[in-house]
């Protein structure tokens, strides 16, 4: 019997479940082992008397999962050859880490294939909290601790899609999280964030978020507000819909924590969901804030949980007196070291950021003394599946929703026509989420400034499906990875995809409005003032190649637009355009899930990715951010 490529990766796929091949490996390889992980690495003796725990956008991840750092992360004007902007075996170097080892493996995309197939899956509920029970007792209990977390948890996944996040909630609830900031979590309606809010056993803190002038005269938004028990109203005066800080006694030591949502919220998605809020950076109001505090508070601490964005907080730290250290998140930085940033007034603020997925967690000690604090110690740890065994609890929470039946009360999308789908009902999530779609023949990622091989996949679908010439997809950092040989599962591509506003589309545009969309992502991206930016990275694309310039200007940066067979894209000419998740108006193409499986499920015998459409990129070839670039660099 002789196999083809897709068959023998299958079958080996298949033997490494069933525990018949050494180790995780999934596929051959030539590659030397790394070094082993160290039976120390959770070991973290307390360096102070109060000890914070992090983590940040886990994108609903409650199993373990593969996730590939960027090859691609630029930094331009002041962040440029700064964190979180170094990449590859330079980020190696800047934080003194060996290379192939378990941290190497954990902090880069260097060798993903197979350091991933040696060391494993990160991330998952169960071994997280397995982790952060840990660090409690070493800290000398729970009450000793204060644990964050920086929002993006409740959405991400199928099954915090068809539970609208209170899959979510209860997690959080089950590891012990006891502070928590939003972005995505406003991806649901008003209502349903507030049902969550009031089911989490936490605070929810959101500084910069205001209720409109109009809401707070009408009846509507009082009534909701009062069904729930007063929350989404904290401050009517102040037209805060929730607490902006809190003051937390750890181990006998006051500590005020303020929140900070994400401020562009209403520009990544879709306003109609919160009609009664608005977001912002709100520096002003932040020092006011911080000054309350410090002057009413009596406090030894004041930390920040933040959404921003890791440029966004360091120059906020830059420019805000008063705050000791930023927990941030939405960029997805795995950083293991603090960045230290200087106030106007001298004081030093250090700034973190926790990766995603729930792949890390961060620890930082301060060493308070007589009401003041001394010291800072920080640590950004890896969650090693393997390396820590499940809680049972939790491990037993997610085995129960996963049983759970799909049914017609289950929201899937804005479009009434496809709520729910009818070929799910009746069967569990395990039994959807479990469906084997097709063998991935390529290393599939999502993460980075410009393409991945996971976004080729969507691209090649919604062209398919729409017959058009060229398709976009967001460039939205979440989503996991799938191994090469790795078999492609329905839950990997709810992993992708899976959001409230997930209905596709087919238009017509011009060749400009092409690029003038394309110059207005690239603006957000690479504007070199990081309160401009929103966040994200680069449009993907399929059927078409371009030229960016990241350090030119608006309007300057795209260049050589031309079809996949050559034939280049003119300003005054109509193209087929596919693409989906617009925030503001509602698709009447399919879910785009449903797009993708069904592409995976007429490619199974043919998944070898034969062109993926990374653009050439012009004047970055000595960027510290990029780094193996499968695309064309001049």
């Amino acid at each position: 019997m002789s196999l083809n490529r897709r068959e023998f990766l299958h079958v080996m796929s298949m033997a490494a479940a069933a525990g018949l091949l050494p180790g995780t490996g999934l596929a051959m390889s030539s590659q030397p082992k790394g070094t082993a992980i160290s039976k120390d690495i959770y070991q973290v003796p307390m360096q102070g008397t109060a000890r914070i725990l992090h983590i940040t956008d886990s994108h609903a991840q409650l199993k373990p999962v593969y996730f590939r750092e960027p090859n691609v992360n630029l930094g331009v004007g002041p962040a440029y050859g700064q964190l979180p902007h170094v990449v590859g075996h330079k980020l190696l170097k800047e934080l003194n880490i060996a290379d192939n080892t378990p941290l190497a493996h954990a902090f880069s995309f260097l060798n993903f294939q197979d350091a991933a197939e040696q060391y494993g899956k990160v991330g998952g509920f169960a071994h997280l909290k397995t982790l952060l029970d840990k660090l409690r007792e070493q800290a000398g209990g729970q009450q000793n601790t204060l644990t964050m977390d920086g929002g993006d948890l409740w959405h991400g996944s199928g099954t915090a899609l068809w539970t609208r996040g209170q899959d979510m909630v209860e997690a959080s609830n089950l590891i012990g999280v006891d502070i928590m900031t939003g972005h995505w979590e406003f991806t649901y309606h008003e209502d349903e964030v507030l049902t969550n809010i009031q089911k989490f056993k936490g605070e929810f803190l959101a500084q910069n978020m205001r209720i409109k002038e109009d809401s707070l005269f009408g009846d509507a938004y009082r009534d909701m507000t009062e069904k729930h028990g007063g929350i989404g109203l904290y401050d009517e005066d102040s037209a805060l819909p929730f607490k902006p800080y809190t003051v937390k006694v750890v181990n006998g030591e006051r500590i005020a924590v303020i929140g900070q949502a994400f401020p562009r919220t209403a520009n990544a998605n879709p306003r109609a969901n919160f009609p009664d809020w608005s977001f912002g950076l709100r520096e002003d109001s932040m020092q006011e804030t911080v000054n309350h505090i410090r002057e009413n508070e009596k406090v030894a601490a004041v930390i920040m949980i933040s959404h921003n964005g890791m440029d966004v907080d360091i120059k906020m730290a830059s420019r805000v007196n008063g705050i000791d250290a930023i927990f941030g998140g939405h960029t997805h930085d795995g950083i293991p070291k603090a960045i230290p940033v200087k106030a106007p007034d001298g004081h030093v603020c250090q700034v973190t950021n926790a990766g995603s997925n729930g792949k890390f967690v961060g620890c930082m000690d301060l060493d308070i003394r007589n009401g003041k604090l001394r010291g800072m110690h920080y640590r950004l740890l890896p969650v090693f599946s393997n390396e820590l065994a499940a809680d049972a609890g939790v491990d037993q929470f997610i085995t129960n929703l996963r049983q759970t039946q799909y049914t017609k009360s289950i929201v899937e999308s804005r479009n009434p026509k496809y709520a729910y789908n009818p070929e799910r009902l009746g069967k569990t999530y395990e039994q959807i989420l479990s469906e084997e779609l097709a063998v991935a023949e390529d290393t599939l990622y999502r993460r980075g400034n410009f393409m991945g091989t996971w976004d080729q996949i969507i691209v090649n679908a919604l062209r398919e499906e729409h017959d058009t010439q060229i398709a976009m997809s967001a460039g939205v950092r979440w989503g996991t990875s799938v191994l090469a040989g790795e078999t492609i599962t329905m839950e990997r591509v709810m992993d992708e995809t899976s959001m409230t506003y997930g209905e596709t589309y087919k238009a017509e545009l011009t060749g400009a409005q092409i690029k003038d969309t394309l110059e207005g992502v690239c603006e957000n991206i690479f504007q070199k003032d990081p309160y401009l930016q929103s966040g994200g990275d680069m449009v993907r694309l399929g059927g078409m190649d371009y030229t960016c310039k990241p350090k030119a200007s608006l309007g300057q940066r795209i260049t050589h637009m031309q079809l996949d067979d050559g034939t280049p894209i003119e300003p005054n000419k109509t193209y087929t355009v596919a693409g989906w998740g617009q925030v503001e108006e509602v698709g009447d193409g399919r879910l785009i899930w449903d797009v993708v499986a069904d592409h995976l499920r007429g490619q199974r015998s043919d998944m070898k990715l034969k062109k993926v459409n990374h653009p050439t990129l012009k004047g970055i070839a000595d960027n510290p951010g990029i780094e193996d670039y499968a695309g064309k660099l001049i």
